[in-house]
């Protein structure tokens, strides 16, 4: 059968194309993806091409479907997966095979992927188990999962000493402690503060930084420090320049001003990686959670501090298939509400430019409804022109101005399939 996909073909070569898929095989499934959200992840993709790890370096003649942040139905089930999988299934990926080559769905193969119509999922990632079941309400909060797999995944990495005199360690961040999140207005940081605020092991102080006061106001609004303090998290928005000396300042939110137990930097800026050192308690941890695009990005750091702090720090990218399933289960059971980090939607046939786009795209994450053709739109700025959006309206509206299920089913039956003739 047919599938219209995204592909890569080369350094910013993104194509719209219509393409056969091969016959499934006994091994696979063939899938109807229904959402993908874009991820900065895929632009640096679109950067680098063939020299990004993820890639194979043969694009040109055997392009790779993108996006790996996907949800949808199960259509089709080969004869060794009868037993655990049916048509109609709801499924989210986990992109990461676990492979030594880095290869992942999303990135790496030619008919799967989340920027399509249909995929065709191979026999390698069924058994590695990323073909997760999914009972949420809506299929954007499935697309939802991968992210915020990569905070739970974050937060479970962070270490600290059980005891100073010993050398074993307990995972997880300090449960009571001072957390920062540096640089935590983006998409990224909006669901870890979501996260620490409603984890059960929550810090006592979280301090979110960022660099304009439109951005922390948006937070707010997004996550009031009375709703924290309702969990027993006192929370601080704290405004910082780029070329400001930020450490005294950010020391003064931490009990008796030691600084940070655990510390995620959102931002991959020298200057704020060695300035996030001199914010760490003694046993504090940074998580470098930036994705720097520089393979040969560096930043001095005081060892000093570790040497006599035993402050240490680790670096997580992506999540493992327990980190999706526990996403899963945050976001059916709405412990995290994702809803508030989606602030557009499309279709498929404006994935190509809003990519290459995607650093200076305003809002949250956009999600993408890959059977569709629809405009880049913010789900807070529907036309009263179009009928379809004036419903639209009403629904986010009735919803506090987020997308939602029943938005999203409203604009599944109504919005326009995308024409196989790309």
């Amino acid at each position: 059968m047919k599938t219209t996909a995204v592909r890569i073909y080369g350094v910013k070569d993104l194509r719209l194309e219509t393409f056969e898929l091969p016959e499934m095989g006994e091994d696979e499934i063939l899938a109807r993806i229904v959402t993908d959200s874009l991820c900065m992840s895929t632009y640096k993709v679109s950067n680098q091409g063939a020299k990004h790890k993820k890639l194979p370096d043969n694009l040109e003649e055997n392009p790779v479907i993108m996006g790996h942040e996907f949800c949808g139905v199960i259509e089709k089930v080969g004869k060794k997966w009868e037993h655990l999988y049916k048509p109609g299934d709801r499924f989210v990926a986990q992109p990461n095979l676990g492979r030594a080559d880095t290869f992942s769905l999303g990135y790496s193969f030619p008919y799967v992927g989340g920027e399509a119509t249909y995929s065709l999922i191979m026999n390698e990632a069924i058994e590695k188990g990323c073909l997760l079941p999914y009972h949420g309400e809506s299929f954007f909060e499935g697309a939802l999962v991968e992210p915020l797999s990569c905070i739970v995944a974050g937060f479970k990495a962070s270490f600290h000493l059980r005891d100073r005199n010993d050398y074993d360690h307990t995972m997880g961040i300090k449960e009571g402690g001072a957390l920062a999140i540096l640089g935590g207005t983006g998409p990224m940081g909006f669901l870890a503060i979501d996260y620490a605020i409603h984890n059960p092991r929550r810090p006592r102080v979280l301090v979110v930084t960022g660099r304009t006061e439109e951005k922390l106001a948006h937070a707010k609004r997004l996550y009031p420090e009375a709703d924290a303090e309702k969990y027993g998290v006192t929370l601080h928005y704290v405004l910082t320049g780029d070329d400001e000396d930020i450490v005294k300042k950010l020391k003064e939110y931490t009990p008796d001003v030691k600084g940070f137990d655990d510390i995620f930097l959102m931002a991959a800026k020298q200057q704020l990686v060695t300035q996030a050192e001199q914010l760490l308690a003694a046993d504090g941890c940074l998580n470098f959670f930036a994705g720097p695009a520089d393979a040969g990005f560096t930043a001095p750091i005081n060892f000093y501090n570790i040497h006599y702090n035993a402050t240490h720090f680790v670096g997580t990218s992506g999540s493992n298939t327990q980190d999706m399933k526990d996403a899963i289960r945050l976001i059916e059971d709405k412990v995290v509400n994702v809803a508030k980090i989606a602030t557009h939607i499309m279709g498929l046939n404006h994935v190509c430019e809003s990519i290459l786009a995607l650093p200076t795209l305003p809002g949250g994450k956009k999600i993408v409804y890959s059977g569709k053709e629809y405009p880049v739109t913010d789900v807070r700025a529907f036309s009263q022109e179009r009928p379809i959006e004036q419903e639209l309206h009403r629904l986010v509206k009735e919803n506090g101005g987020f997308w939602n299920a029943k938005a999203e089913a409203y604009f599944l039956e109504h919005a326009k399939d995308i024409e196989a003739s790309i």
